[in-house]
């Protein structure tokens, strides 16, 4: 019951969004036709003609509404729920939940998508993230190091592994890792902090 309440938790942050977005968008588009007659196109539309905001579905209801949003929400995380083999699928819940900051939900997908496309570079940083921002600092090393093994001279990457093997206590492996972002980028902001944090 509880996941089930956090689930309705998270849709209803990002059906905020949502409505923020959306709302601004049919501000800005044109008005009905049988509203207004100032621009030309509302103007050539015929008498009955549906309005030209929102797109409605068969049944009249706007699918960019509260409803809509809170439905491709809840469509979006339960085809990735039934369908574990979907790595499309997995990934768009994750990023939902990386959208408002639910690290949990996120790193659940992206630990499933990761089972089926196991070097894709960008979610293996992905997971490094997610895991350092839960201070995971082992998992978040791990997966940092498993994306250097696809790209070596990642700077980012390697600036996130500095990082997370200092938080972790592993000051060997954060200097071993440190003097590989010195030669990618002596220059990098971070390198003074980090070496006074190693001393």
């Amino acid at each position: 019951m509880n996941k089930e309440k956090s689930l309705y938790a998270i849709i209803g942050l990002l059906i905020g969004l949502s409505i923020g977005y959306f709302g601004a968008n049919s501000l800005n588009g044109s008005a009905p036709a049988a509203q207004t007659n100032t621009s030309g196109q509302s103007a050539a539309l015929p008498p009955n003609h549906p309005p030209t905001g929102a797109a409605s579905d068969e049944t009249g209801s706007a699918s960019s509404g509260e409803g809509g949003a809170q439905g491709d929400v809840m469509v979006a995380i339960e085809q990735a729920r039934k369908d574990p083999a979907n790595f499309d699928a997995q990934m768009k819940a994750a990023d939902l939940f990386r959208q408002i900051n639910r690290r949990e939900g996120e790193l659940e997908f992206y630990e499933r998508a990761v089972k089926i496309k196991p070097n894709n570079f960008d979610l293996l940083t992905r997971l490094g993230e997610a895991n350092l921002a839960l201070r995971k600092y082992d998992e978040a090393a791990k997966w940092y190091e498993q994306a250097l093994k696809s790209n070596p001279r990642h700077e980012a990457t390697l600036q996130n592994l500095t990082q997370a093997l200092i938080e972790k206590g592993d000051k060997a492996a954060a200097n071993s890792a440190l003097k590989q972002l010195e030669q990618v980028n002596p220059r990098n902001p971070e390198i003074v902090q980090f070496r006074s944090r190693l001393q």
